[in-house]
């Protein structure tokens, strides 16, 4: 059992690791940035060390600071929360060479889901059912022209790296394909650092149902229900009802 945590996260996120942390009578210590050097997550963790800089990448998530802060007080592990840096394969690395616990998913977990084109690749060879569409990023605005009638319109254009909807555009017909293309390409650019972008059938009118794992380093892995997901702003889910209202025990036992 760990002593002490380091939580890499602020807000509502950080109180609640810290909540069950205390539940379990593991010691915390909150790291916060200059703008929340009087927020509520603070108060509540045992020991606060301030980041200084209210910018991210001099907060948040520098990795070197926070894993100084964790050695210096003797920190057993870190737990990053989600969002920040909980898809950062650097702040496991780190952790491993100082010899603190990532309370999170191994690298190779990270790296195979955090891109989109290798993680639908790792489904399909194990026979997971996925939306129809391309496992391959887009090189050629002919290709992918061919592709989008093979899928048949309405198609979507997705970045392979980061998440939340960002840069996503519907095509409706070949005539906006190569805008759409485009578009993405540069908005993945800008925001992720990689402009890799590819391309699927666009689903209309879904339920957005989603099952959260728990898994453990000895190979055991459960599933703690599911959750409805569906009502949604612009890709952002704006709230979650579980188990789904939707979903019949037969459903669910088949999906989990």
């Amino acid at each position: 059992m760990f002593k002490k945590v380091l939580v890499a996260n602020r807000g509502e996120i950080a109180i609640r690791i810290m909540r069950a942390c205390k539940e379990l009578n593991i010691k915390t210590v909150a790291i916060y940035s200059d703008t929340d050097e009087k927020a509520l997550f603070t108060m509540y963790a045992d020991e606060a060390v301030p980041l200084g800089s209210s910018l991210l990448a001099e907060s948040y998530l520098n990795i070197e600071k926070i894993i100084a802060i964790a050695k210096e007080l003797d920190v057993d592990a870190i737990h990053p929360g989600y969002g920040f840096l909980s898809e950062n394969c650097k702040l496991g690395e780190e952790c491993a060479k100082n010899g603190i616990t990532l309370i999170g998913p191994r690298k190779e977990a990270i790296e195979a889901m955090g891109d989109k084109i290798t993680s639908k690749q790792l489904m399909i060879e194990h026979g997971v059912p996925t939306v129809p569409g391309d496992k391959e990023p887009i090189v050629d605005i002919d290709v992918a022209k061919q592709k989008a009638r093979q899928i048949g319109y309405p198609v979507i254009i997705k970045s392979s790296a980061g998440g939340g909807g960002i840069g996503m555009r519907t095509v409706y017909d070949e005539e906006e394909l190569p805008r759409a293309i485009e578009s993405t390409q540069n908005i993945a650019q800008s925001t992720f650092g990689d402009g890799t972008v590819y391309i699927e059938k666009y689903i209309e009118k879904p339920r957005h149902i989603e099952f959260q794992i728990l898994a453990d380093n000895y190979g055991n892995t459960v599933h703690v229900c599911d959750r409805e997901c569906s009502i949604q702003r612009r890709h952002q889910k704006l709230f979650e009802e579980a188990p789904s209202p939707i979903m019949t025990e037969e459903l669910r036992e088949r999906m989990g």
